[in-house]
């Protein structure tokens, strides 16, 4: 059976930490940001869990 290739597009968006744990970067972060609060901009620049059922899809697209 051939090797799965890894899903490149995903690759550039989450990484993988040290523990196994899938980390993303927040949507909405761009432009158009004079209408967005203080507290909305500075939650958005945090980083974010990948978590549910979508974390076994995202493991399988990077190979891990």
């Amino acid at each position: 059976m051939p090797k799965m290739k890894t899903h490149k597009g995903t690759a550039k968006r989450i990484k993988v930490t040290g523990s196994g744990k899938l980390v993303r970067e927040r949507a909405f972060g761009n432009h158009i940001l004079a209408k967005k609060s203080k507290a909305r901009k500075r939650n958005i620049k945090t980083a974010a869990g990948v978590n549910g059922k979508i974390k076994k899809n995202v493991k399988r697209a990077l190979g891990v």
